[in-house]
């Protein structure tokens, strides 16, 4: 499939042979590949911006932005109240959001591919509904023709989305692609999204897409898989606690997936706020983000799950994301920290992300070094599938007087010795060009990265 072009038939084409696909041995499944190259030209990072409502592409061979994909519904209509910049003025973004007539996302905050790439799934935590994008058009699925376009206004009238239920957080694919598992922050469930259906309803008719709640913890984070799909870990920020399910690989909903048990994390996780999930690229392990318990820690993806590392990253380090970087030279867990330290590289102030050395017995995993971000409060990591090049995007603008200043940033890190990381670029995420105005790329929450014939993390 051509990369750059795709359209809602070719992901169907594509879903129909996703289970097939998942047993086949394509390079790039996990982050150890040997003689897997660093980024090519077809390469791209995708960097969700929630202040901004944005999806920002970074071109990983330049280390700069290539485009912005635009979740907004701002300039559909030459009318003021419509328009990014009203009388003459520019409002700030939260105003425009919050104007009774404005339809498009708000609060974009989690981004996950699907396990052959061709698809993200983002959702609007504040507008409680998921967007499918085309990674291959850097496109919304389900955007319509504006029928008021001209000069002045966008060519196309943003979807609607997928409503999925109050403070969607997180969404994550199953190993099959088949299905698009929703984390409900703000209830106690999780929607199940059925991808073909889901491909029929945005922009079209209600397909039923929503095919299943499945009750579980309060304050559900995250799911995520193990590498066979049989079994889904469900985090919560509200419990100290972790729901363990069984699952049809298939990702038929039919066979409703049934609790195998619910883990008590309290030693690990004693304020019960675990936001993040992923597991080890072999499949064997899955590390959870202790918030603000200031901690990892990591457990079997088999029975009974047994404890295999907690570690402690120092008080008010609030640990966000992590990720898994292995190659011949090293194999460890990359945590982000929210915490901004002062005396940053230049003096500047910066985040520190943690090096968790992996290669350690179970039991003994701990801290081994850390290095500064380049950025402000570090939120989305991911590595690329060589386990070579690392990007990390950022909460916080930078602040005046440094390069970058009222810019948030994205940056970029070597790491082919994963514990000498040598940094490689600040890349600014910029500005969305509306037909009335810039509308700054603001606040990055989450990034992939993605290579066409590689799967992602997902599969």
């Amino acid at each position: 499939m051509d990369w750059r072009g795709s359209s809602r038939r070719d992901f169907l084409k594509v879903l129909g042979t996703a289970a097939a696909a998942a047993a086949l041995p394509l390079p790039g499944r996990g982050a150890e590949q040997p003689g897997v190259p660093g980024p090519t030209a077809s390469d791209r990072v995708f960097v969700t911006a929630e202040d901004s409502n944005t999806i920002v592409v970074i071109d990983p061979a330049r280390n700069a932005v290539e485009t912005t994909i635009n979740l907004t519904s701002f300039d559909e209509d030459p009318r003021p109240p419509f328009r990014l910049v009203t009388g003459g003025v520019m409002p700030t973004h939260a105003a425009m959001i919050h104007k009774p007539l404005y339809h498009g996302c708000i609060d974009a905050h989690g981004v996950v591919p699907s396990p052959d790439g061709w698809m993200l799934a983002t959702c609007g935590r504040g507008s409680s509904n998921l967007f499918l994008i085309d990674t291959g058009r850097r496109a919304v699925l389900g955007n319509q023709l504006n029928p008021q376009a001209s000069p002045a206004t966008n060519p196309e009238r943003i979807s609607s989305g997928i409503l999925v239920g109050r403070e969607p957080h997180e969404p994550t694919f199953t190993r099959s692609g088949r299905e698009i598992w929703v984390a409900l922050r703000g209830e106690e469930r999780i929607a199940v999204v059925d991808v073909e259906r889901a491909l029929r309803q945005v922009g079209g008719p209600d397909a039923g897409a929503v095919v299943a709640y499945l009750p579980t913890v309060s304050g559900p984070s995250q799911a995520w898989f193990n590498a066979d799909g049989t079994i889904a870990f469900v985090a919560s920020q509200k419990a100290s606690k972790v729901d363990v399910l069984r699952v049809d690989p298939a990702g038929a909903t039919r066979a409703l997936p049934r609790r195998l048990t619910i883990l008590d994390v309290s030693e690990q996780d004693p304020r019960g706020f675990t936001p993040f999930l992923k597991s080890s690229p072999d499949g064997k392990e899955i590390w959870f983000s202790h918030k603000l318990s200031d901690a990892v820690s990591g457990r079997l993806t088999a029975e009974p799950f047994g404890l295999v590392g907690a570690v402690a990253l120092g008080d008010g380090a609030r640990p966000n994301h992590l990720e898994f970087v292995e190659n011949p030279k090293g194999k460890v867990i990359y945590v982000t920290q929210a915490r901004v330290d002062d005396g940053g590289p230049g003096g500047v102030g910066s985040s520190r992300i943690a090096i968790v050395d992996r290669s350690a017995p179970p039991g003994q995993r701990k801290v081994v070094g850390s290095f500064f971000s380049h950025g402000r409060e570090a939120h989305g990591i991911w590595v690329d599938p060589s386990g070579t090049r690392l990007y990390v995007t950022h909460e916080q603008d930078e602040l005046p007087g440094t390069p970058n200043a009222g810019q948030t940033v994205t940056t970029a890190f070597d790491v082919s010795d994963p514990l000498a990381p040598l940094f490689v670029a600040q890349i600014p995420l910029g500005a969305l060009a509306l037909p009335s105005g810039e509308l700054r790329n603001k606040k990055g929450i989450n990034l992939v990265y993605l290579r066409p014939g590689h799967r992602s993390a997902t599969a």
